[in-house]
């Protein structure tokens, strides 16, 4: 595999170097599934465009066009005087390469049970929300094509990836020496079972989370099996039994949204009997027609026989639960060793800063800091960098009508506040106790009543104060 590495490499198949070769018009259609201007843009025949038609776009290529590193590779088939690809090799941002079955299109014969996915939108939004710190050991759980591995080979010293389908952990395995990753520790087993009484600093995952019923030839990269949202419930449950004191843990889910029940006391719920430290963002939701539609559209199943009676059984099976919407975002839990943890359980639909690893670290530090700091009045705070003060009034108007303070960077949170909030964000500067500048801001732009301190804590638990 190291030959066929520096061979990509000196051919230019990386991320940049495809998306020059193809140019933006076709990289854009090629992202919506559209071959057509891809194969159009590559059809000179030149070495990084038989490479883009053979790995990325699936179409036969003539074999004197290759190189023997590619024909000797073991992931190409003879079909005449032609090559195919035998599985899907993508360049990925890391500047390593994944190694995958083939995404499946219209036409294509059904997808075999124990399918590979490749990379896309979910593994790259796991990969942007997981804490940039260094750890010890860490664990991907359910690696797929062992595209988070490669996120963590620079951050972790030692790394196990896990994964129920072993025809994954075949194609992981090469997809980390392709990229030159080493060391892996791959193990095959359901959820915690080959991991069991192991402790980890870091724990990643993006879990089969689609929420199904139950059905023959289930697709293991997406359906657990489990009841509703159950797989997503015990994920989180058992994960502090294999977490180190401050170890930490990111994962994707999806949850129900249940008539007469509030989504926040079904997830959160998950997480209180934890004992971990938790934050949950939902960035979406879906009404039950659009999420079935989403993956069966993901298995290229509209236009075939099945489709109607898939459909129509999967929105039935939601009926009966009472299934008004399907929530899908981040889950982010530490080990802080408390007695008294704290669970954040939010939507945040808009625009973030990227990579939220970023950051992530200092969100939950907000978040339990707000709920533990004692005696706020002494405490010595800040106002958040980047933090604005937005004005909204009639024309002329002396007072205006609303206050918001609006974060330009992290999560970029707004809130609409008062005018003694917002005269703190204008005075904080870490100088001077709480207590007595709320005292001063209630003289001079108050009612003369004293604001408590307690209630900055919700400012300083969404990033506005530090403390």
């Amino acid at each position: 595999m190291e030959r066929l590495r520096h061979h990509l490499l000196e051919t230019g198949y990386t991320i940049d170097g495809v998306r020059e070769r193809l140019g933006s018009m076709a990289a854009s259609a090629l992202a919506r599934e559209e071959l057509i201007p891809a194969l159009r843009a590559t059809a000179d025949g030149d070495p990084l465009g038989t490479l883009i038609r053979l790995w990325w776009l699936g179409v036969p290529v003539p074999a004197k066009a290759l190189a023997p590193e590619v024909l000797g590779s073991g992931l190409v088939r003879p079909d005449g005087d032609q090559v195919v690809a035998t599985v899907h090799l993508q360049p990925w941002q890391t500047g390593g390469y994944l190694v995958s079955d083939r995404k499946v299109r219209p036409g294509d014969p059904a997808l075999r049970p124990d399918h590979v996915v490749g990379a896309g939108g979910a593994s790259a939004n796991l990969a942007q929300l997981v804490t940039r710190r260094p750890v010890g050991r860490a664990l991907d759980l359910g690696t797929g094509c062992g595209v988070q591995v490669l996120h963590l080979a620079g951050r972790a010293e030692r790394i196990v990836a896990t994964d129920v389908n072993p025809r994954a952990l075949e194609l992981a395995r090469l997809s980390w020496e392709l990229s030159g990753v080493g060391d892996v520790d791959a193990r095959a087993g359901s959820m915690f079972e080959p991991v069991e009484g192991e402790l980890f600093d870091l724990v990643v995952s993006n879990p089969p989370f689609v929420i199904a019923p139950a059905r023959d030839g289930r697709l293991t990269y997406r359906e657990s099996g489990f009841e509703g949202d159950d797989f997503c419930r015990d994920l989180v449950r058992r994960t502090p039994l294999h977490l180190n004191p401050g170890g930490q843990a990111h994962f994707l889910a999806n949850w129900l949204h249940v008539e007469g029940e509030d989504w926040h006391d079904r997830v959160g719920g998950w997480l209180r009997e934890t004992g971990c430290d938790a934050w949950v963002a939902q960035r979406d939701v879906q009404d039950p027609a659009e999420y079935v539609e989403l993956w069966l559209k993901d298995a290229a199943e509209q236009g075939t026989p099945a489709y109607t009676e898939h459909y129509d059984r999967w929105l039935g099976w939601f009926e009966e639960r009472r299934v008004e919407g399907i929530g899908f975002g981040w889950i982010t839990m530490r080990n802080s060793g408390t007695l008294d943890p704290v669970v954040r359980v939010e939507h945040l639909a808009h625009q973030v800063a990227l990579p939220v690893g970023d950051y992530v670290d200092e969100v939950v530090d907000a978040i339990a800091t707000a709920h533990r700091a004692e005696n706020l009045d002494a405490a010595l705070l800040r106002t958040a960098e980047g933090l604005l003060d937005e004005r909204i009034g009639l024309p002329g108007a002396e007072d205006p009508i609303r206050i918001v303070l609006r974060q330009t960077q992290g999560l970029r949170r707004s809130r609409e506040v008062g005018t003694v909030e917002a005269a703190l964000a204008g005075v904080c500067d870490g100088e001077l106790a709480l207590g007595p500048l709320l005292n001063v801001i209630a003289e001079l732009v108050g009612d003369g009543e004293i604001p408590d301190s307690d209630a900055v804590r919700p400012l300083i638990a969404e990033g506005y104060f530090l403390l």
